[in-house]
C-alpha cells in the first residue's frame, strides 16, 4: 500500500495561476494613468481570469 499523491501537479498548477496572475497585473498597471486606476490594476489583475470566464459564458449565451 502506498501514501503516494499527486501534489506536485497541484503546486505547479498553482505556480502558474500565480504567474497569470502577476502578468496581468503587470499589463493592467502599464495601462493604468491615474492613482485609481493603478489600484484597480491590482484588482483587475488578480480577478482577471473571473471576467474572463464571465465574458466567455456571455459570449456563448448572447
Amino acid at each position: 500500500m502506498s501514501n503516494s499523491s499527486n501534489g506536485g501537479a497541484a503546486a505547479s498548477g498553482g505556480a502558474i495561476y500565480g504567474i497569470g496572475i502577476f502578468g496581468g497585473i503587470v499589463y493592467y498597471w502599464t495601462v493604468a494613468d491615474g492613482f485609481w486606476e493603478h489600484v484597480g490594476a491590482i484588482f483587475q489583475g488578480i480577478f482577471w481570469p473571473a471576467f474572463m470566464v464571465y465574458e466567455g459564458f456571455a459570449a456563448l449565451g448572447a
